[in-house]
């Protein structure tokens, strides 16, 4: 296997056990729902050091809002890049696997966009932060700033629910509903999702591939076809189910919608920067995180 996207590591291996407890909710409030898809905290569980030197964090076609409650910074690295920012910032959908560092995932508290979702809180067309990680601060000024700080007093008041809350309240207070989403590009990205071409999407709502591709760049921050390319990535994923041994490729290949076994194979190298049978992730919960050997 050739080096990673990310930075040359190679996987560690066997599925590891997941290394953290979580609460993972959707909003209460009913204003964020139709954007915010869940909301979460996650802990590294008993102290300690992590078991794996870094995680490969694999491409969605999502966005997050990532808050570090244990230090005041955010990094990651992609094609040989560095990204650094203070402790929270909007990550932007990727097409390529990330390496992160574990560390940075002792106490975290997060956001995942419905989507689409993710234009009332970020202030720019979403394809300005694609394959970036962008302080809150320069997306929301003094309350992107300062929300690491509210968060971290409200989970010492109250703990992970009452951080949550507060997310919640500072999602609520940054949203500009006038930036939400066309129906027409959140349509046409539940039928890339399930495996329509780029022109039958385009035509199931009345519009042409070009007008298509201007919004969807703008409102959800991909491409229509690198965002069908990824959802059919994750769809394989959810088949394979974290145990790549145990299954037929070409089998797979037929069945989630690649030409044939070699097709599912470049794919997989491209957006995962290893091949099928390496791939090991964390745990079956969490089949985008794939622990790496230092």
């Amino acid at each position: 296997m050739g080096p990673t996207r990310g930075g040359g590591r190679t996987p560690a291996g066997p599925v590891v056990p997941d290394p953290y407890v979580s609460v993972v909710r959707r909003p209460s409030l009913p204003s964020l729902a139709p954007f915010v898809r869940v909301i979460g905290y996650a802990g590294e569980a008993g102290g300690g050091s992590f078991p794996q030197a870094a995680e490969l964090v694999l491409p969605n076609g999502g966005l997050q809002l990532l808050v570090n409650l244990d230090r005041d910074e955010l990094g990651s690295r992609a094609a040989g890049a560095d990204r650094l920012t203070r402790g929270a910032a909007l990550q932007g959908p990727q097409s390529g696997p990330v390496v992160v560092e574990p560390e940075q995932q002792r106490a975290v508290v997060w956001a995942a966009f419905h989507t689409a979702g993710a234009g009332p809180f970020a202030a720019v067309p979403l394809a300005a932060v694609r394959e970036r990680l962008v302080g809150l601060e320069d997306l929301w000024g003094r309350g992107g700033a300062v929300l690491r700080e509210r968060l971290l007093e409200a989970a010492a008041a109250g703990g992970p629910q009452a951080c949550l809350r507060e997310l919640e309240a500072a999602l609520a207070e940054v949203a500009a509903p006038e930036r939400a989403p066309d129906p027409a590009v959140r349509m046409a990205a539940a039928r890339l999702g399930r495996g329509v071409s780029v022109a039958e999407a385009a035509d199931g709502i009345g519009w042409t591939t070009r007008r298509l591709s201007a919004a969807f760049a703008a409102q959800v921050g991909l491409s229509p076809k690198r965002y069908a390319r990824i959802r059919r990535f994750q769809r394989l994923l959810a088949r394979v189910n974290g145990e790549p041994e145990s299954h037929d490729w070409a089998l797979l290949a037929a069945e989630v919608g690649y030409h044939d076994q070699a097709h599912l194979i470049h794919e997989f190298r491209a957006l995962a920067g290893m091949t099928p049978t390496a791939y090991a992730p964390r745990s079956a919960a969490a089949l985008n995180h794939v622990p790496l050997l230092g």
